[in-house]
């Protein structure tokens, strides 16, 4: 049931406590709940959004970013970032594919994944901070569906890198299903319209900006993924997810500095 889809991508993406699954789950059930990333992301973006909004009524834009960023962090138990974390170790510090993996099964965090871990914070606080609020908050959630979004044709166009054995949930390939594939997408344009409300007249070359630099650096890790461990993990679609997010957020502030 798309119900149960839903609480699975709610189990699966943050702590939100929804009860646990009644069923044990089937060899699809990860792609299968996969349309519904983008409303979680929505979720977690608009508690960002909240969190930014109430700490901005009373402190600066900075501090206000700052409890926007973490609201997420929080929310998702940092699953993202410890992706990315771990894809930065293991592509800056490994020499071959078998050792890039190793790595980024390793639950110690590098240097590389430290390094990672503050710019990817902290350029997501800085751009946050150079956006009115209600445009900031807009932007938390545009920015949460599309990058969960993002990662779905990755899954779709590039092979499974890692060992499916070894995964710690059971997982089998399959492709998405043309109303899934829409159902993600309306969520997504949903979060879009929100941004473009709050941009004014400069909407659509908000939204270009956003969307373009965000897409070019999923992209980029997309690409470096491939050619360094020959496809993805789920590290990876973390890494992919964050670097979007650092995109979009940038692209929006340079929109709205330059106005």
């Amino acid at each position: 049931m798309s119900l149960d889809r839903f609480r699975d991508a709610v189990r699966f993406l943050t702590i939100i406590p929804v009860g646990a699954s009644k069923d044990a789950p089937d060899s699809e059930w990860l792609v299968r709940s996969s349309q519904f990333f983008p409303l979680v992301g929505a979720i977690v973006g608009l508690a960002s959004a909240a969190a930014l909004l109430l700490t901005s009524l009373v402190l600066g834009p900075v501090i206000a970013a700052l409890m926007a960023v973490l609201a997420s962090v929080l929310l998702t138990s940092a699953f993202h970032e410890d992706g990315l974390a771990d894809t930065a170790d293991g592509f800056g510090g490994g020499w071959t594919v078998e050792q890039r993996l190793t790595i980024m099964k390793d639950s110690r965090i590098g240097t590389y994944g430290t390094l990672a871990l503050l710019f990817a914070i902290a350029l997501r606080v800085a751009a946050l901070a150079e956006m009115p609020a209600w445009t900031g908050a807009a932007a938390l959630i545009a920015s949460g569906a599309a990058g969960r979004a993002v990662v779905l044709p990755v899954v779709g166009w590039m092979k499974y890198a890692g060992n499916t054995s070894a995964m710690k949930v059971a997982y089998a390939p399959s492709p998405l299903r043309p109303g899934e594939i829409g159902f993600a997408t309306i969520v997504v344009l949903l979060a879009l319209t929100l941004l473009a409300a709050a941009s004014g007249t400069h909407a659509p070359f908000t939204l270009l900006v956003g969307i373009s630099c965000g897409i070019a650096l999923a992209i980029a890790v997309t690409l470096w993924s491939r050619r360094l461990i020959g496809g993805y993990t789920g590290d990876v679609l973390g890494a992919i997810e964050q670097v979007f997010e650092v995109g979009f957020l940038l692209g929006v502030a340079a929109v709205i500095r330059s106005i």
